[in-house]
């Protein structure tokens, strides 16, 4: 059930984002956007979808907040694959963006990508109230911005050349911004598109955002590269500091699991309705990819 969901959104999300698309020129950053959002499990738009679903927002509306973390999401691969932060050569199986055409355009795809994620959720068309749209908006701009992803990013760039490695404390941290916040602000944008109470899907994100690094941090020790889609055993070969290293193979998974349990004691208040996100998160720990 949640695996034909998750293709089902994928599907719409990626068709949404098409036709924004279709009337743009054909230029290599408006090339480079198409095969940056192409692809993924769009696990990030999945969620917004489900929790429109929970709270009756009609798909029409959800679909261009969806398209929007998309957009947001995959702005931030483009720039993490640089040869000046990660230097990746493939993403999702293809080369990076930047190894496709080059540095400079890799960087002017990524900030088109970001601008179109605020544009999308501030498309009259997300929801009819201009407030309930500059909220998206300005909650995205936190998770995504110096309070949220981009300063999880700047700590893990500072971590690379501090004199100990970071504490499990501080990888916790870390991690809450740099994957965890763009994952509540999807969970949460459902509830904000129907002006309901955030609290649920915010505890069941936090735990979930958590559990999906960590099996990230597996996947870096035991995937395989061809089926992961990017290089593996990176974090070793650099001395990095991960759940991992930290709590070992078997802590690292135990401590995703217990996690895993906390997100769906979360949504448990939405009865059999909280049911597909209970299946998503059973997913985050057990996907291969």
């Amino acid at each position: 059930m949640f695996t034909q969901v998750l293709k089902q959104d994928a599907a719409a999300i990626e068709a949404n984002l098409k036709v924004v698309m279709a009337r743009d020129a054909d230029l290599p950053v408006i090339d480079g956007m198409r095969y940056a959002v192409a692809g993924g499990k769009r696990l990030r738009g999945f969620l917004v979808m489900e929790g429109a679903r929970l709270h009756d927002v009609p798909e029409a509306q959800a679909i261009w907040a969806a398209a929007a973390i998309e957009a947001i999401h995959a702005y931030s691969l483009v720039h993490d694959d640089l040869p000046c932060m990660d230097d990746d050569d493939l993403r999702r199986g293809q080369p990076t963006v930047h190894k496709k055409w080059d540095d400079g355009t890799a960087v002017l795809v990524g900030d088109a990508l970001q601008t179109l994620g605020f544009e999308l959720v501030l498309a009259p068309a997300c929801h009819p109230d201009a407030a309930v749209r500059a909220d998206l908006a300005l909650s995205l701009a936190r998770a995504s911005g110096r309070t949220g992803m981009v300063l999880g990013q700047a700590l893990d760039i500072a971590a690379e050349s501090a004199d100990a490695p970071l504490t499990l404390d501080q990888i916790t941290d870390l991690q809450a911004g740099k994957t965890g916040a763009l994952i509540v602000w999807s969970a949460q944008a459902g509830a904000r598109l129907a002006q309901a109470d955030l609290a649920p899907l915010t505890d069941y994100a936090h735990a979930l955002g958590l559990a999906f690094q960590i099996a990230d941090d597996v996947l870096d020790v035991e995937g395989d590269e061809a089926t992961v889609g990017k290089a593996v055993g990176k974090d070793a070969d650099r001395g990095k500091a991960t759940f991992v290293s930290l709590l070992g193979l078997d802590g690292a998974k135990a401590r995703a699991k217990d996690l895993v349990n906390a997100a769906c004691d979360a949504v448990s208040v939405y009865g059999a309705k909280g049911q597909t996100l209970k299946a998503a998160a059973q997913f985050v720990i057990s996907r291969d990819i």
